[in-house]
């Protein structure tokens, strides 16, 4: 199911990077792409659920934790945790 969801958004959402971690039937979701850029965080989420969204209503994801980024905001977290 792990690269059911990563193939799904990197296809979808045309993504930089996507990681996903599971553990029971919590994913969590780690993006980064263009199409977050200039966006809040609700909307990144949204962003996230809406290709999601029929494995959710089949229960096949129960719960979802997502860190979204643009590519510059990811540049500039890479950048710090190297310091």
């Amino acid at each position: 199911m792990k690269n059911k969801i990563k193939k799904i958004l990197i296809k979808k959402l045309n993504l930089f990077y996507v990681k996903v971690k599971k553990k029971n039937n919590y994913y969590k979701i780690t993006a980064v792409g263009k199409i977050f850029f200039k966006t809040n965080e609700v909307n990144r989420q949204k962003i996230i659920y809406s290709p999601l969204l029929k494995l959710i209503t089949k229960k096949k994801i129960h719960a979802i934790s997502i860190k979204a980024y643009s590519l510059n905001e990811w540049k500039k977290l890479k950048k710090n945790k190297k310091k």
